[in-house]
C-alpha cells in the first residue's frame, strides 16, 4: 500500500513549508511520495522528488485538495498543512498503512493536533460533539483536513471535496457522503501533529463562509426535515456564541446566499446513515 503526501501552500509561509516538507523525511525515504500545491502561488525548492502543482489562481482548500489527490499515486493520502508538521515521523508510515490495509471500510484517519509547545491544541481539531479528552480515539463523523490519512479510491468514489466551498466544512461534506457509501471514520489520537491552535475566525470572510457552506451543507446532504433542524439549531448556536454585531451581520449574510446560490448536486443521505452518525455520537443536526 503506497502513501502520498499532500501539502497545500499560498507561498506566503516559506519557513513553514519547509519546516512541514522536512518533518515527511522519514515518509518519503520508506517510499511515500510527496505533492505539493501551489495555490495560486509559486513552490520554492523543494526535494528534487517532490511533485509540485502550479495552480493558476487561489482554488480554495477543497480545490487545491482535490488538485492534489489528482496528482497522486498513492492508496493512501495524508494531507497536511503547511503551517503543520509531524513531531514524531518514525513510524507513522507503518501505522497508517497497517490502519488502512487492516480494514476496507475505513475511509479517513483524523490525527490528533497538538501546539508547538507539546499541548493539547484547540477544541475545534477533535473531530466530536465530546473533545474534552483529545487522547481518546474514536469513530466520528468529520475529520480535521489538514491533520489526516484517507483513502484516495473513497476519497474519488464521493466525488472529492465541494470546489465551491472554497473554504469551511468542505471536510464535512465529504464526510458526509463517504458515510453514506457505507464507510467508516475515525479519530486516532496515537498520531500527534503539530499545528498552530489557531480559530478559523481569523479569516475576514470566515462568517459568511461558515453560514454560507453550512446552508450548502445541508441542502446537497440532509433529508429536507434534518436540514431545517441542522440549520436552526446553528442559528441558535450562533446567536448564543456571537457578540459582534459585525461578525452576526457577516454570518447572516452568508446564510442568505447560502439560499440563493446553487449548492452543487443535492444527494441526501439515507436515515440509516442518520442513525449511524446518532450512534457514533453527533447527529446531522448539530
Amino acid at each position: 500500500m503506497k502513501l502520498s503526501v499532500v501539502i497545500l501552500t499560498m507561498g506566503d509561509r516559506p519557513g513553514e513549508l519547509r519546516r512541514a516538507v522536512a518533518s515527511t523525511g522519514p515518509l518519503r525515504a520508506a517510499g511515500a511520495q510527496l505533492v505539493v500545491v501551489g495555490n495560486g502561488a509559486d513552490v520554492p525548492a523543494l526535494p528534487g522528488e517532490a511533485v509540485i502543482v502550479r495552480l493558476p489562481a487561489n482554488a480554495g482548500v477543497a480545490g487545491g485538495r482535490n488538485a492534489g489527490v489528482a496528482a497522486c499515486a498513492g492508496d493512501v493520502v495524508l494531507f497536511l498543512d503547511d503551517d503543520a508538521w509531524y513531531p514524531d515521523p518514525a513510524g507513522l508510515g507503518e501505522h497508517v498503512t497497517a490502519r488502512f490495509a487492516a480494514d476496507p471500510a475505513l475511509a479517513v484517519l483524523s490525527f490528533r493536533v497538538v501546539t508547538p509547545e507539546g499541548r493539547a491544541g484547540g477544541r475545534w481539531h477533535v473531530p466530536r460533539l465530546r473533545a474534552g479528552d483529545p487522547g481518546r480515539s474514536s469513530v466520528v463523523t468529520t475529520f480535521a483536513g489538514g491533520v489526516c490519512a484517507i483513502r484516495r479510491s473513497a476519497y474519488l468514489e464521493a466525488g472529492g471535496q465541494p470546489e465551491a466551498f472554497f473554504f469551511a466544512h468542505e471536510e464535512t461534506d465529504l464526510s458526509w457522503r463517504l458515510l453514506d457509501l457505507g464507510y467508516r471514520i475515525e479519530y486516532d489520537a496515537a498520531v500527534s501533529v503539530c499545528h498552530p491552535a489557531v480559530p478559523n475566525a481569523r479569516h475576514a470572510i470566515w462568517y459568511r463562509h461558515d453560514a454560507r457552506n453550512r446552508v450548502w451543507l445541508a441542502r446537497r446532504n440532509l433529508p429536507w426535515p434534518l436540514c431545517a433542524l441542522y440549520l436552526a439549531d446553528w442559528i441558535a448556536v450562533t446567536l448564543a456564541r456571537e457578540r459582534s454585531a459585525a461578525a452576526l451581520r457577516a454570518w447572516f449574510s452568508g446564510f442568505a446566499e447560502g439560499w440563493r446560490a446553487d449548492p452543487g448536486q443535492r444527494r441526501p443521505i439515507s436515515w440509516r446513515t442518520a442513525w449511524r452518525m446518532t450512534r457514533a455520537g453527533r447527529p446531522p443536526v448539530i
